[in-house]
């Protein structure tokens, strides 16, 4: 595809910047706070629109009642032998909290000093604006894209919620996938984070006045307080926690960033017992080389051998509940880690595309955030984070995006998914023909005959 034809494209996103304002604008003025979430059925329309009227067959389904997502395709004209692209992105804000701190209507897009400002501006409705306007742009010149092009437009991603991951469920392929959260322009990768749940139970529930029977010389009881317990096993954690600082390590973090939080504890029924139930909620952070069923079979066996050490712990042994779809639904979240391949194709060529744009290549690193791209890329589809915006605006009293990165943003995505789509798939090494192999074969052939 000529580089004359992406230049005029991106001319016109200068042109028509406020076209962009616009929609990014009409975003922003749905209040779709999470939490409390069950609230972007109307946006989720509004984008349904919008890509079909760019000539994607999209389709609404629902995930939470309120909350559908968008998924959407472009089928390329030669779909099986060119490269496949999916586009991501959560329509899904984080709460506004108290007014008072707020100068302007967090719901109401408004533009002072070149920069938006609004709820949701940097995390992450500025990128979705951005590749709906990428795509209206490359669809009302009349591009015809070779590879197919997929969007995603995902709800409860602040909330831990699954909608990413259900598109995963559903059944979903590409050969390269942009999450366009929150980077910086950066080409990101990232850690992962877990939540879990440790329950110490007692299998009897004690009066207070038994107390004195459970922890004296000859008192003949042998039960606990399972908060008593619970401190055991939280010790246990903060010893595991030093040691995973001390032995692992990953380029991009700083030393210690995989971290065991005890974040909430939950025990006992009232004054007058002896707790019989404690939960522990905990946040686990960790790298990009592992994965959560094993980072959390680690905290189990560790648990578990520190309560083979207590004489009442080791008949009732701590139960573990890990993840969920919702920290609303289900008091639990998953937000599995992606790597970055800095020698993929797709890196090298946004890499290639961010800097005739801007003039200087693009930072390649690690999110210090979690972001839906990790489910992608565990779903086996490369895939990195590219995103506008700066972390430290988003979630931010005020939110705001610079308007001279969304509309670079744009212009680099463009030329991205033109190149992209219209560039041949790589044959698997397999499927590669060896000249020398086939004529082997063939020999082979004849003399067996």
């Amino acid at each position: 595809m000529s580089d004359l034809l992406i230049g005029e494209l991106q001319s016109q996103v200068e042109k028509r910047q406020a076209e962009l304002v616009e929609l990014l604008a009409e975003l922003v003025a749905f209040p779709t706070v999470s939490p409390p979430a069950r609230n972007t059925q109307q946006v989720q329309e509004y984008v349904a629109r919008q890509l079909a009227a760019s000539g994607f067959q999209p389709e609404l389904w629902e995930v939470y009642p309120g909350d559908p997502n968008v998924t959407a395709i472009k089928q390329g004209t030669h779909s099986n032998t060119y490269r496949s692209l999916l586009l991501n992105g959560h329509i899904d804000v984080a709460e506004v909290g108290d007014l008072t701190g707020w100068k302007r209507n967090p719901f109401e897009l408004t533009l002072d000093n070149g920069r938006a400002y609004g709820r949701g501006t940097a995390d992450m409705k500025g990128g979705v604006a951005a590749l709906l306007f990428a795509v209206k742009l490359i669809a009302e010149a009349g591009v015809q894209l070779k590879g197919d092009l997929l969007f995603q437009s995902v709800i409860g991603e602040e909330a831990g919620e699954a909608g990413t991951r259900a598109c995963t469920e559903r059944g979903c392929e590409a050969d390269f996938a942009v999450v366009a959260d929150t980077s910086g322009m950066a080409i990101q990768g990232q850690g992962g984070v877990i939540t879990g749940w440790v329950t110490v139970q007692s299998p009897v529930t004690y009066h207070d006045a038994m107390r004195a029977r459970m922890i004296h010389a000859g008192g003949g009881i042998h039960g606990a307080s399972t908060i008593e317990k619970m401190a055991k096993l939280i010790a246990g954690l903060q010893e595991l926690e030093r040691h995973f600082a001390i032995t692992k390590s990953y380029p991009g973090f700083a030393p210690g960033s995989n971290t065991i939080n005890p974040a909430v504890i939950e025990g006992g029924r009232h004054a007058a017992f002896i707790a019989d139930k404690c939960e522990l909620w905990i946040t686990v952070h960790f790298y990009p080389n592992e994965d959560y069923e094993t980072v959390t079979a680690e905290i189990e066996e560790h648990l578990l051998a520190v309560a083979a050490s207590d004489p009442w712990l080791r008949l009732h042994p701590p139960a573990f509940r890990w993840g969920g779809r919702s920290m609303l639904e289900e008091r639990g979240e998953i937000f599995p880690s992606l790597e970055l391949d800095e020698q993929h194709a797709g890196v090298k060529l946004l890499t290639a595309r961010h800097q005739m744009v801007l003039g200087t290549a693009p930072e390649k690193g690690m999110s210090q955030t979690v972001t839906d791209a990790g489910w992608l890329g565990r779903a086996g589809i490369p895939t990195i984070i590219y995103g506008p915006g700066q972390l430290e605006d988003a979630h931010a009293v005020n939110e705001s995006i610079s308007m001279r990165e969304l509309i670079d943003y744009t212009k680099v995505m463009i030329a991205f998914i033109i190149d992209w789509c219209n560039r041949e798939k790589e044959q698997p090494a397999e499927q590669v023909r060896n000249p020398q192999k086939d004529l082997f074969s063939t020999l082979q052939g004849s003399e067996a005959k």
